[in-house]
Protein backbone atom coordinates (compact mmCIF):
# COMPACT_ATOMS: atom_id res chain seq x y z
CA UNK A 1 0.00 0.00 0.00
CA UNK A 2 2.84 2.37 0.83
CA UNK A 3 4.45 1.87 -2.60
CA UNK A 4 1.10 2.40 -4.35
CA UNK A 5 0.47 5.53 -2.27
CA UNK A 6 3.94 6.84 -3.09
CA UNK A 7 3.40 6.18 -6.79
CA UNK A 8 0.04 7.97 -6.77
CA UNK A 9 1.60 10.92 -4.94
CA UNK A 10 4.43 11.14 -7.48
CA UNK A 11 2.03 10.96 -10.40
CA UNK A 12 -0.12 13.68 -8.83
CA UNK A 13 2.91 15.88 -8.29
CA UNK A 14 3.99 15.45 -11.91
CA UNK A 15 0.48 16.29 -13.06
CA UNK A 16 0.45 19.44 -10.95
CA UNK A 17 3.84 20.46 -12.33
CA UNK A 18 2.62 19.90 -15.88
CA UNK A 19 -0.53 21.89 -15.18
CA UNK A 20 1.52 24.70 -13.67
CA UNK A 21 3.82 24.72 -16.71
CA UNK A 22 0.83 24.79 -19.04
CA UNK A 23 -0.76 27.60 -17.06
CA UNK A 24 2.49 29.58 -17.16
CA UNK A 25 2.73 29.07 -20.92
CA UNK A 26 -0.88 30.16 -21.34
CA UNK A 27 -0.22 33.25 -19.23
CA UNK A 28 2.51 34.40 -21.62
CA UNK A 29 0.82 36.90 -23.98
CA UNK A 30 0.84 36.60 -27.75
CA UNK A 31 2.46 40.03 -27.92
CA UNK A 32 3.80 42.77 -25.67
CA UNK A 33 1.57 45.70 -26.62
CA UNK A 34 3.07 49.17 -26.26
CA UNK A 35 1.79 52.72 -26.55
CA UNK A 36 4.53 54.96 -27.99
CA UNK A 37 3.97 58.74 -27.87
CA UNK A 38 5.89 61.28 -29.94
CA UNK A 39 5.30 64.21 -32.30
CA UNK A 40 4.56 62.97 -35.81
CA UNK A 41 3.20 66.20 -37.34
CA UNK A 42 3.84 69.93 -37.08
CA UNK A 43 7.21 71.65 -36.46
CA UNK A 44 8.06 69.35 -33.54
CA UNK A 45 7.98 66.34 -35.88
CA UNK A 46 11.52 67.26 -36.97
CA UNK A 47 12.52 65.99 -33.53
CA UNK A 48 9.67 63.56 -32.92
CA UNK A 49 9.79 61.52 -36.11
CA UNK A 50 13.37 60.36 -35.56
CA UNK A 51 12.07 59.11 -32.21
CA UNK A 52 9.33 57.12 -33.92
CA UNK A 53 11.79 55.80 -36.48
CA UNK A 54 14.16 54.75 -33.71
CA UNK A 55 11.27 52.86 -32.10
CA UNK A 56 10.45 51.08 -35.36
CA UNK A 57 14.04 49.93 -35.81
CA UNK A 58 14.31 48.73 -32.20
CA UNK A 59 11.04 46.80 -32.45
CA UNK A 60 12.26 45.07 -35.61
CA UNK A 61 15.63 44.29 -34.02
CA UNK A 62 14.17 42.94 -30.77
CA UNK A 63 11.55 40.86 -32.57
CA UNK A 64 14.19 39.43 -34.92
CA UNK A 65 16.07 38.27 -31.82
CA UNK A 66 13.01 36.45 -30.44
CA UNK A 67 11.21 39.30 -28.72
CA UNK A 68 11.31 39.78 -24.95
CA UNK A 69 11.10 36.47 -23.12
CA UNK A 70 9.90 34.93 -26.37
CA UNK A 71 7.12 37.51 -26.76
CA UNK A 72 7.15 39.83 -29.82
CA UNK A 73 6.57 43.57 -29.44
CA UNK A 74 3.63 45.35 -31.03
CA UNK A 75 3.30 49.16 -30.87
CA UNK A 76 0.54 51.72 -31.26
CA UNK A 77 1.97 55.17 -32.08
CA UNK A 78 0.25 58.31 -30.78
CA UNK A 79 0.85 61.81 -32.19
CA UNK A 80 1.50 64.35 -29.42
CA UNK A 81 0.74 67.21 -31.84
CA UNK A 82 -2.97 66.79 -31.03
CA UNK A 83 -2.41 68.59 -27.71
CA UNK A 84 -2.41 67.62 -24.06
CA UNK A 85 -6.11 66.82 -23.84
CA UNK A 86 -5.91 64.39 -26.75
CA UNK A 87 -2.69 62.84 -25.46
CA UNK A 88 -4.23 62.19 -22.04
CA UNK A 89 -7.35 60.73 -23.64
CA UNK A 90 -5.31 58.39 -25.86
CA UNK A 91 -3.14 57.30 -22.92
CA UNK A 92 -6.24 56.42 -20.88
CA UNK A 93 -7.83 54.61 -23.81
CA UNK A 94 -4.75 52.47 -24.39
CA UNK A 95 -4.13 51.85 -20.68
CA UNK A 96 -7.69 50.71 -20.12
CA UNK A 97 -7.47 48.41 -23.15
CA UNK A 98 -4.92 45.75 -24.00
CA UNK A 99 -1.77 47.86 -23.67
CA UNK A 100 0.92 46.43 -21.37
CA UNK A 101 3.50 49.24 -21.25
CA UNK A 102 3.84 52.88 -22.31
CA UNK A 103 6.80 54.76 -23.74
CA UNK A 104 5.54 58.32 -23.31
CA UNK A 105 6.33 61.02 -24.02
CA UNK A 106 8.46 63.58 -25.86
CA UNK A 107 6.92 66.75 -24.41
CA UNK A 108 7.82 67.72 -20.85
CA UNK A 109 4.31 69.09 -20.39
CA UNK A 110 2.77 65.81 -21.51
CA UNK A 111 4.98 63.84 -19.14
CA UNK A 112 3.98 66.07 -16.25
CA UNK A 113 0.35 65.36 -17.08
CA UNK A 114 0.77 61.62 -17.67
CA UNK A 115 2.93 60.66 -14.67
CA UNK A 116 0.10 60.86 -12.07
CA UNK A 117 -2.24 59.05 -14.49
CA UNK A 118 0.31 56.25 -14.82
CA UNK A 119 0.22 55.88 -11.03
CA UNK A 120 -3.56 56.02 -10.97
CA UNK A 121 -3.95 53.35 -13.68
CA UNK A 122 -0.91 51.35 -12.50
CA UNK A 123 0.54 51.46 -16.00
CA UNK A 124 4.34 51.01 -16.26
CA UNK A 125 5.63 53.99 -18.25
CA UNK A 126 9.00 55.19 -19.50
CA UNK A 127 9.29 58.87 -20.39
CA UNK A 128 11.61 58.57 -23.39
CA UNK A 129 12.39 62.30 -23.55
CA UNK A 130 10.56 64.85 -21.28
CA UNK A 131 13.65 66.54 -19.85
CA UNK A 132 12.08 68.83 -17.25
CA UNK A 133 13.66 68.53 -13.81
CA UNK A 134 10.21 69.33 -12.38
CA UNK A 135 8.97 65.81 -13.25
CA UNK A 136 9.94 64.09 -10.01
CA UNK A 137 9.24 66.89 -7.56
CA UNK A 138 6.45 64.51 -6.53
CA UNK A 139 7.05 60.75 -6.32
CA UNK A 140 5.70 58.46 -9.05
CA UNK A 141 5.78 54.69 -8.61
CA UNK A 142 4.92 53.75 -12.21
CA UNK A 143 6.76 56.46 -14.17
CA UNK A 144 10.46 56.16 -15.03
CA UNK A 145 12.75 58.42 -17.05
CA UNK A 146 16.03 56.88 -18.27
CA UNK A 147 17.40 59.92 -20.11
CA UNK A 148 18.38 62.47 -17.48
CA UNK A 149 17.02 65.97 -16.92
CA UNK A 150 17.51 69.65 -17.63
CA UNK A 151 19.76 70.33 -14.61
CA UNK A 152 22.58 68.07 -15.79
CA UNK A 153 22.00 68.89 -19.45
CA UNK A 154 22.16 72.67 -19.32
CA UNK A 155 24.83 72.77 -16.64
CA UNK A 156 26.93 70.66 -19.02
CA UNK A 157 26.60 73.15 -21.88
CA UNK A 158 27.37 76.12 -19.68
CA UNK A 159 30.39 74.45 -18.10
CA UNK A 160 31.65 73.45 -21.54
CA UNK A 161 31.53 76.95 -23.01
CA UNK A 162 33.10 78.41 -19.87
CA UNK A 163 35.97 75.93 -20.13
CA UNK A 164 36.25 76.66 -23.85
CA UNK A 165 35.91 80.44 -23.45
CA UNK A 166 37.34 81.39 -20.03
CA UNK A 167 37.29 85.10 -20.89
CA UNK A 168 33.58 85.20 -21.79
CA UNK A 169 31.84 88.28 -20.41
CA UNK A 170 28.60 88.68 -22.42
CA UNK A 171 26.02 85.94 -22.92
CA UNK A 172 22.67 85.98 -24.74
CA UNK A 173 19.89 83.40 -24.45
CA UNK A 174 17.25 82.57 -27.07
CA UNK A 175 14.89 79.80 -25.97
CA UNK A 176 11.30 78.79 -26.75
CA UNK A 177 8.63 80.51 -24.68
CA UNK A 178 7.43 77.65 -22.48
CA UNK A 179 8.69 75.72 -19.46
CA UNK A 180 11.53 73.91 -21.27
CA UNK A 181 12.97 77.19 -22.53
CA UNK A 182 12.51 79.13 -19.29
CA UNK A 183 13.85 76.29 -17.12
CA UNK A 184 16.96 76.04 -19.30
CA UNK A 185 17.54 79.79 -19.08
CA UNK A 186 17.35 79.70 -15.27
CA UNK A 187 19.83 76.80 -15.13
CA UNK A 188 22.27 78.55 -17.48
CA UNK A 189 22.07 81.79 -15.48
CA UNK A 190 22.47 79.97 -12.16
CA UNK A 191 25.52 78.12 -13.45
CA UNK A 192 27.05 81.32 -14.80
CA UNK A 193 26.44 83.08 -11.48
CA UNK A 194 28.09 80.25 -9.57
CA UNK A 195 31.08 79.71 -11.85
CA UNK A 196 31.77 83.20 -13.23
CA UNK A 197 29.60 85.80 -11.51
CA UNK A 198 30.98 88.73 -13.54
CA UNK A 199 29.38 87.40 -16.75
CA UNK A 200 26.54 89.63 -17.99
CA UNK A 201 23.43 88.22 -19.63
CA UNK A 202 22.85 90.89 -22.28
CA UNK A 203 19.66 89.47 -23.82
CA UNK A 204 16.99 86.92 -22.91
CA UNK A 205 14.72 86.20 -25.85
CA UNK A 206 11.75 83.82 -25.75
CA UNK A 207 10.08 83.49 -29.17
CA UNK A 208 6.81 81.63 -29.37
CA UNK A 209 7.04 77.89 -29.97
CA UNK A 210 6.48 77.24 -33.66
CA UNK A 211 7.52 80.72 -34.82
CA UNK A 212 8.00 81.11 -38.56
CA UNK A 213 10.40 84.05 -38.35
CA UNK A 214 13.19 85.02 -35.95
CA UNK A 215 14.27 88.24 -37.64
CA UNK A 216 13.43 90.41 -34.61
CA UNK A 217 15.43 88.17 -32.28
CA UNK A 218 18.32 87.92 -34.75
CA UNK A 219 18.46 91.72 -35.02
CA UNK A 220 18.65 91.94 -31.22
CA UNK A 221 21.50 89.40 -31.14
CA UNK A 222 23.34 91.28 -33.86
CA UNK A 223 22.98 94.54 -31.94
CA UNK A 224 24.04 93.24 -28.51
CA UNK A 225 27.02 91.30 -29.91
CA UNK A 226 27.33 88.69 -27.14
CA UNK A 227 30.44 86.53 -26.83
CA UNK A 228 28.21 83.45 -26.55
CA UNK A 229 24.64 82.77 -27.69
CA UNK A 230 22.94 79.90 -25.86
CA UNK A 231 19.79 78.31 -27.28
CA UNK A 232 17.63 75.26 -26.68
CA UNK A 233 15.38 75.86 -29.69
CA UNK A 234 14.56 72.50 -31.22
CA UNK A 235 12.88 70.73 -34.13
CA UNK A 236 11.56 72.94 -36.92
CA UNK A 237 12.14 76.04 -34.76
CA UNK A 238 15.87 75.37 -34.59
CA UNK A 239 16.06 74.68 -38.33
CA UNK A 240 14.28 77.98 -39.07
CA UNK A 241 16.53 79.91 -36.70
CA UNK A 242 19.71 78.51 -38.27
CA UNK A 243 18.40 79.15 -41.79
CA UNK A 244 17.65 82.80 -40.96
CA UNK A 245 20.63 83.53 -38.66
CA UNK A 246 23.43 82.13 -40.82
CA UNK A 247 23.11 84.63 -43.71
CA UNK A 248 23.24 87.50 -41.20
CA UNK A 249 26.58 86.34 -39.81
CA UNK A 250 25.39 85.45 -36.33
CA UNK A 251 27.55 82.31 -36.17
CA UNK A 252 30.63 84.31 -37.21
CA UNK A 253 29.95 87.11 -34.75
CA UNK A 254 29.34 85.00 -31.63
CA UNK A 255 30.09 81.54 -30.32
CA UNK A 256 26.83 79.61 -30.63
CA UNK A 257 25.72 76.89 -28.23
CA UNK A 258 22.81 74.93 -29.73
CA UNK A 259 21.81 72.44 -27.06
CA UNK A 260 19.76 70.26 -29.43
CA UNK A 261 21.91 70.99 -32.46
CA UNK A 262 23.04 67.44 -33.25
CA UNK A 263 19.49 66.59 -34.29
CA UNK A 264 19.65 68.98 -37.29
CA UNK A 265 23.23 68.55 -38.52
CA UNK A 266 22.16 66.47 -41.53
CA UNK A 267 19.68 69.09 -42.77
CA UNK A 268 21.08 72.47 -41.67
CA UNK A 269 24.07 74.47 -42.87
CA UNK A 270 26.04 74.92 -39.65
CA UNK A 271 29.67 76.05 -39.77
CA UNK A 272 32.47 74.38 -37.84
CA UNK A 273 32.93 75.40 -34.22
CA UNK A 274 29.30 75.53 -33.06
CA UNK A 275 28.78 73.85 -29.68
CA UNK A 276 26.19 71.08 -29.93
CA UNK A 277 25.13 68.14 -27.84
CA UNK A 278 22.67 65.32 -27.44
CA UNK A 279 20.87 66.00 -24.13
CA UNK A 280 22.67 63.12 -22.45
CA UNK A 281 25.10 60.58 -23.88
CA UNK A 282 23.17 59.66 -27.05
CA UNK A 283 25.90 60.21 -29.67
CA UNK A 284 26.07 56.94 -31.59
CA UNK A 285 29.61 57.59 -32.86
CA UNK A 286 31.07 58.27 -29.40
CA UNK A 287 34.02 56.23 -28.04
CA UNK A 288 31.73 54.58 -25.48
CA UNK A 289 29.20 53.63 -28.16
CA UNK A 290 31.97 52.15 -30.30
CA UNK A 291 33.30 50.21 -27.30
CA UNK A 292 29.87 48.81 -26.41
CA UNK A 293 29.45 47.74 -30.03
CA UNK A 294 25.67 47.88 -30.57
CA UNK A 295 25.15 51.41 -31.90
CA UNK A 296 26.80 50.90 -35.29
CA UNK A 297 24.49 48.00 -36.13
CA UNK A 298 21.46 50.01 -35.01
CA UNK A 299 22.63 52.97 -37.13
CA UNK A 300 23.14 50.73 -40.16
CA UNK A 301 19.59 49.34 -39.85
CA UNK A 302 18.24 52.86 -39.35
CA UNK A 303 20.07 54.22 -42.41
CA UNK A 304 18.93 51.32 -44.57
CA UNK A 305 15.31 51.85 -43.54
CA UNK A 306 15.14 55.66 -43.58
CA UNK A 307 18.00 56.82 -45.81
CA UNK A 308 19.84 58.87 -43.18
CA UNK A 309 21.85 58.38 -40.01
CA UNK A 310 20.08 58.36 -36.64
CA UNK A 311 20.12 61.55 -34.57
CA UNK A 312 19.97 61.73 -30.81
CA UNK A 313 16.14 61.60 -30.46
CA UNK A 314 16.29 58.23 -32.25
CA UNK A 315 19.04 57.10 -29.85
CA UNK A 316 17.05 58.30 -26.84
CA UNK A 317 14.09 56.25 -28.00
CA UNK A 318 16.25 53.22 -28.76
CA UNK A 319 17.87 53.40 -25.33
CA UNK A 320 14.43 53.60 -23.71
CA UNK A 321 13.48 50.35 -25.44
CA UNK A 322 16.65 48.71 -24.12
CA UNK A 323 15.82 49.87 -20.59
CA UNK A 324 12.30 48.46 -20.91
CA UNK A 325 13.70 45.18 -22.24
CA UNK A 326 16.16 44.96 -19.34
CA UNK A 327 13.32 45.57 -16.88
CA UNK A 328 11.20 42.78 -18.35
CA UNK A 329 14.12 40.35 -18.49
CA UNK A 330 14.97 41.07 -14.86
CA UNK A 331 11.33 40.63 -13.84
CA UNK A 332 11.09 37.32 -15.74
CA UNK A 333 14.25 36.03 -14.08
CA UNK A 334 12.97 37.03 -10.64
CA UNK A 335 9.66 35.32 -11.44
CA UNK A 336 11.34 31.94 -12.12
CA UNK A 337 10.96 32.36 -15.87
CA UNK A 338 7.22 33.08 -15.83
CA UNK A 339 5.76 36.14 -17.54
CA UNK A 340 5.63 39.00 -14.99
CA UNK A 341 2.78 41.19 -13.84
CA UNK A 342 2.88 44.98 -14.29
CA UNK A 343 3.78 45.29 -10.59
CA UNK A 344 6.72 42.92 -11.02
CA UNK A 345 7.97 44.87 -14.03
CA UNK A 346 7.82 48.11 -12.07
CA UNK A 347 9.65 46.47 -9.16
CA UNK A 348 12.35 45.27 -11.57
CA UNK A 349 12.84 48.79 -12.96
CA UNK A 350 13.38 50.21 -9.49
CA UNK A 351 17.09 50.93 -9.04
CA UNK A 352 17.90 49.22 -12.35
CA UNK A 353 21.36 49.63 -13.88
CA UNK A 354 21.72 48.62 -17.51
CA UNK A 355 23.82 49.23 -20.58
CA UNK A 356 22.37 51.14 -23.51
CA UNK A 357 23.66 51.79 -27.02
CA UNK A 358 25.75 54.70 -25.77
CA UNK A 359 26.61 54.12 -22.10
CA UNK A 360 25.25 53.02 -18.76
CA UNK A 361 21.99 54.11 -17.15
CA UNK A 362 21.02 53.81 -13.48
CA UNK A 363 17.68 54.76 -11.94
CA UNK A 364 17.95 56.82 -8.76
CA UNK A 365 15.55 56.39 -5.86
CA UNK A 366 13.21 58.93 -7.47
CA UNK A 367 13.07 56.91 -10.75
CA UNK A 368 15.15 59.49 -12.63
CA UNK A 369 17.92 58.11 -14.82
CA UNK A 370 21.55 59.02 -14.23
CA UNK A 371 23.45 59.19 -17.51
CA UNK A 372 26.57 60.99 -18.68
CA UNK A 373 26.53 64.22 -20.68
CA UNK A 374 28.36 64.40 -24.02
CA UNK A 375 29.06 67.84 -25.51
CA UNK A 376 31.18 68.80 -28.50
CA UNK A 377 31.65 71.21 -31.39
CA UNK A 378 30.73 70.82 -35.05
CA UNK A 379 33.65 69.55 -37.06
CA UNK A 380 34.22 68.07 -40.51
CA UNK A 381 35.41 64.48 -40.72
CA UNK A 382 36.55 62.76 -43.89
CA UNK A 383 33.99 60.26 -45.16
CA UNK A 384 30.98 61.91 -43.47
CA UNK A 385 29.07 64.42 -45.59
CA UNK A 386 27.76 66.57 -42.73
CA UNK A 387 29.33 68.08 -39.57
CA UNK A 388 29.72 65.81 -36.55
CA UNK A 389 30.81 66.24 -32.94
CA UNK A 390 34.47 66.93 -32.27
CA UNK A 391 36.48 68.40 -29.39
CA UNK A 392 34.18 66.34 -27.17
CA UNK A 393 33.91 65.99 -23.43
CA UNK A 394 31.95 63.44 -21.41
CA UNK A 395 30.83 64.62 -17.99
CA UNK A 396 29.81 62.05 -15.38
CA UNK A 397 26.05 62.30 -14.95
CA UNK A 398 26.08 61.96 -11.18
CA UNK A 399 28.45 64.94 -10.84
CA UNK A 400 25.87 67.26 -12.41
CA UNK A 401 22.81 66.18 -10.45
CA UNK A 402 21.77 67.73 -7.12
CA UNK A 403 21.27 65.43 -4.12
CA UNK A 404 17.80 63.97 -3.79
CA UNK A 405 15.40 66.34 -2.09
CA UNK A 406 17.52 69.46 -2.58
CA UNK A 407 16.54 72.60 -4.46
CA UNK A 408 18.45 72.29 -7.77
CA UNK A 409 19.04 76.01 -8.34
CA UNK A 410 20.27 76.49 -4.77
CA UNK A 411 22.55 73.46 -5.20
CA UNK A 412 24.08 74.95 -8.35
CA UNK A 413 24.68 78.19 -6.45
CA UNK A 414 26.54 76.29 -3.73
CA UNK A 415 29.20 74.88 -6.06
CA UNK A 416 31.52 77.84 -6.65
CA UNK A 417 34.13 78.51 -9.36
CA UNK A 418 36.45 75.74 -8.13
CA UNK A 419 33.93 73.21 -9.46
CA UNK A 420 35.16 73.97 -12.98
CA UNK A 421 38.62 72.70 -12.06
CA UNK A 422 37.23 69.26 -11.20
CA UNK A 423 35.87 68.68 -14.71
CA UNK A 424 37.56 67.17 -17.77
CA UNK A 425 38.68 69.48 -20.54
CA UNK A 426 37.02 69.82 -23.96
CA UNK A 427 38.79 67.45 -26.32
CA UNK A 428 39.46 64.87 -23.60
CA UNK A 429 36.81 62.49 -24.99
CA UNK A 430 37.91 61.47 -28.46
Amino acid sequence: MTQVHTLITAISALALMAAATTAAAQDKPESLDLGVFTFMSGPAAAYGMPGRQGAEVMIERINAQGGIGGVPINATFVDEAQGAEGVISEYRRLAEGETDFMIAALSSGNCLALAPIADQLKMPTIGWNCDTHQLFKESHDYFYRPNGNTIAEFMAYTLYFLKQNPDVSRVAIINPDYSFGHDAAEIVKATLAAMKPDVEVVAELFPKLGSATYQTEISRLAATRPDVIFSNLWGGDLENFIRQAAPRGIFRQSQAVLALGEAVLQRSDLPEGVVVGVLGDGWWRSPDAESIGMAADFAADYAEKFGEDPVFPAIKMANSFLVMKAGYEKAIAENDGAWPTEEQVVAALEGLTTQTLTGEMTFREDNDGVIDQVVGMTTVVEGIDYPVLGNMVRYEGAALLPPLGSDPIEWIGSLGPDFLDTLPEPGSYE
